[in-house]
């Protein structure tokens, strides 16, 4: 078959699948005025459909493929960094690249490889291997003498000549802890991450300065009431057990899933959040509001936040050259249910009994 033929052919197959006629199908792949928006999409639609590629004039214009690197989605604050980056990259021209790390599958490094292989224009972190200080950092330093834009979300190493993106984790601490103290709370207990990551160092240092100043408590008690565990429901639920065997009223939680391990684990020894234990989380993640009582957290600005970070990068990509320095955002205390006075006479005075409210987790 002849090329002319062989392309008739083409046009009647479009034409056919689009229910419109060859000459228009012609005025659509030749970029023409005189067709409706609804009647090119149909064509469009047809050319996708038959497995035609479409024209370099017709395609999509991008700006180019950005990366997005997350830790596992479990939990729910990550997927909503990466939503609101992902569309903020979009609405900037950019086709974001999703890299999601589980544990024992693929690696920051290993994803990162694939998207230099990809030829993206920049990456984005969020809470990588760039928020642990055991972490070798040189593989920054060799993306970014590629050079290659990235932008850090959460986590911070000084000397890597790039913008970093952070919620202010030292606040946070300090204003869960004036918020327990205010309630007359006086033991209030820390539960958070390995002491290795950045903002685990942060929140500590925030609750020990708040605890000494609003508290009273002296330096030298303060080991007993700090509990570094695993991230997750079930670091919490394990570090809330031994506080609570320490006679703790209150606990301050490194992110919202530890708090109900902390719940979970007072509904268990049949107290009553927040009669005997008030929980104060981290994050505000979806659904933190709609617990049973809602939950008490501390609001990472996370539209604010991600904006920020993609606005940087995209400068960074266009040779504008963000600031290299670490941009702190202000955590929002959010009252909701599961703080309350302290109990009058230590933890006990409003024992779980039928009724009371308990917050909801599944064991």
């Amino acid at each position: 078959m002849s090329y002319s033929a062989a392309m008739r052919a083409r046009l009647s197959d479009i034409a056919q699948q689009a229910e419109v006629s060859e000459a228009t199908v012609s005025r659509v792949l030749n970029d023409r005025p005189g067709v409706a928006t609804e009647t090119r999409q149909a064509v469009l639609t047809a050319l996708d459909v038959l497995g035609y590629e479409r024209p370099a004039r017709l395609r999509k214009r991008s700006a180019g493929l950005v990366g997005l690197v997350v830790p596992e989605l479990d939990n729910p604050i990550f997927p909503a960094f990466a939503q609101v980056i992902e569309s903020t990259l979009a609405q900037s021209g950019f086709t974001p690249v999703l890299c999601t790390q589980t544990a024992g599958g693929v690696t920051e490094d290993e994803y990162v490889e694939m998207l230099l292989d990809r030829q993206v224009s920049g990456i984005a972190f969020v809470s990588g291997l760039h928020a642990d200080t055991a972490a070798n950092h040189d593989r920054y330093r060799a993306l970014i003498a590629r050079p290659l834009p990235v932008v850090m979300i959460n986590g911070y190493v000084p000397g890597i000549g790039a913008p970093f993106v952070s919620c202010d984790d030292r606040e946070a601490a300090e204003l869960a802890v004036a918020h327990l103290v205010a309630l007359g709370h006086r033991r209030i207990g820390l539960i958070t991450g390995p002491d290795r990551f950045v903002p685990v160092q942060r929140k500590v240092a925030g609750w020990r300065s708040a605890m000494t100043r609003l508290a009273g408590v002296a330096q030298s008690d303060l080991a007993e009431l700090a509990e570094l565990s695993l991230f997750g429901v079930e670091g919490g639920e394990a570090a809330a057990g031994r506080l609570l065997d320490r006679g703790v009223t209150g606990v301050v939680c490194g992110s919202d899933l530890m708090a109900l391990g902390a719940v979970r684990a007072a509904r268990q020894r049949g107290l009553s959040v927040p009669g005997d234990l008030s929980v104060v989380g981290y994050d505000d993640s979806p659904l933190m509001a709609f617990t049973e009582p809602p939950l008490t957290t501390m609001r990472q600005p996370v539209t604010s936040m991600a904006v920020a970070a993609v606005r940087a990068l995209v400068d960074e990509i266009n040779g504008h050259g963000a600031p290299h320095s670490e941009y702190l955002f202000r955590p929002e205390l959010v009252v909701r249910g599961s703080t309350a006075v302290a109990p009058a006479n230590g933890r006990g005075s409003a024992r779980h009994r039928p009724g009371s409210s308990a917050l909801a987790v599944s064991a």
